[in-house]
């Protein structure tokens, strides 16, 4: 079963997250804010990592540049999912070394095709 890493700091919104993830068979992991989400990369080695953009004490697109300098953890796919869709935001993410930029609101069902495609392409 792969392991996913949910960094979000709305609590319903990653307890949403989370439950989609849990019932489509996934072990999941969550953190509240791009700090956090580095530190439980390192002891949790998820197969994937779910960051919001917007987040307290570090930007999502900050966390997933940490993540992509660390040797054991630079080959993990981090998505973003995030409300805020205008392109440079996109290509902000996808320079910081994003898989891929999810815009919410999201269908249960996308983010769960999403996510199976993504660890598929990566092995897991």
């Amino acid at each position: 079963m792969a392991k996913i890493l949910i960094a979000e700091d709305e609590p319903d919104i990653r307890e949403l997250v989370a439950f989609i993830l849990q019932f489509a068979g996934y072990d999941v992991v969550t953190g509240t804010n791009g700090e956090e989400a580095v530190q439980l990369a390192k002891s949790e080695s998820p197969d994937l990592i779910l960051l919001d953009v917007r987040m307290p004490r570090m930007t999502g697109y900050d966390a997933c540049r940490q993540i992509k300098a660390d040797p054991n953890l630079k080959n993990v796919p981090v998505v973003f999912l995030s409300a805020k869709g205008q392109e440079a935001e996109v290509q902000d993410g996808m320079e910081a070394g994003a898989e891929e930029y999810l815009l919410k609101p999201f269908a249960p069902d996308h983010l769960t095709e999403r996510v199976r495609s993504i660890l598929a392409k990566y092995g897991k």
